[in-house]
């Protein structure tokens, strides 16, 4: 019996078409959401992996309550860089995330002004007339947000101060308000003003970590990349020594 030759060819094709798409694709590099906190961050992390690596990252960046409604909904993440542990937790629990959650860094809460108001006494300060406008991140999406409202109400005036109140939907925009003084003051992350990039003067202060829940960030590596290895190397990179340096320039702390 003779195979015709171009019977042949046209079984090969569609053989090697079959392996291509059935092989994960991953050379477009690792989709990572990650929260606000980190947009500044981020940059520097993902510099420094590829020159170790050669392994490309595109950065998505949300408030975490957000990023996480978009992988409940299907969006093809690989790894997620939360700002607390609660929303990794949550995807564990819910079978969207390969392991158990992580945490890579504890945040810092600052009160922060584009003007010299002076914040030794930041709680009476927010309460005069000079204050007209503070700004936080919303705090059902954004864990900074939540912290700086148990802040506000540890101290005892945050009915006192909610007409005055700013919010935005991810810390990267309380940022913005700050730096282009659209509010007198806000509370974000001491990432602003370790920022290079940032070339607003800032005034601030850290915010005593006692006096709010510690804002620990989460990571997992999601279902869509269970298989992936590139996200384990990834994910083994934000928990290496070289990231925690980065981490801590950056003014997180890393326990």
């Amino acid at each position: 019996m003779k195979l015709n030759i171009f019977h042949i060819k046209r079984v090969g094709i569609v053989l090697f078409a079959g392996m291509l798409f059935s092989v994960p694709c991953y050379a477009q590099g690792l989709k990572v959401a990650a929260a606000a906190n980190l947009q500044s961050i981020i940059e520097v992390l993902q510099k420094d992996f590829k020159q170790r690596t050669g392994i490309g990252i595109e950065p998505i960046v949300g408030s975490s309550g957000k990023l996480v409604a978009q992988i409940k909904n299907g969006a093809p993440f690989d790894v997620f860089l939360s700002a607390d542990m609660s929303f990794p937790q949550e995807l564990y629990k819910e079978g969207l995330s390969a392991k158990a959650p992580v945490v890579y860094a504890y945040g810092s809460l600052i009160i922060c002004s584009s003007q010299n108001i002076g914040f030794q006494n930041w709680e009476r300060i927010l309460l005069t007339p000079r204050i007209k406008k503070i700004a936080i991140a919303n705090p059902a999406v954004a864990p900074y947000g939540l912290a700086a409202e148990e802040l506000l109400k540890k101290n005892g005036i945050l009915e006192n101060v909610k007409s005055k109140m700013v919010y935005g939907e991810s810390i990267s925009q309380i940022n913005t308000y700050i730096t282009t003084g659209v509010v007198e003051v806000g509370f974000t992350t001491q990432a602003l003003v370790k920022d290079p990039a940032n070339k607003t003067p800032l005034y601030w202060k850290v915010i005593n970590p006692k006096t709010y829940a510690p804002i620990q960030q989460g990571m997992v590596i999601l279902k869509h990349a269970e298989n992936n290895p590139d996200a384990e190397k990834f994910y083994q990179y934000i928990l290496s020594a070289p990231a925690k340096r980065i981490f801590e320039k950056y003014g997180y702390r890393i326990q």
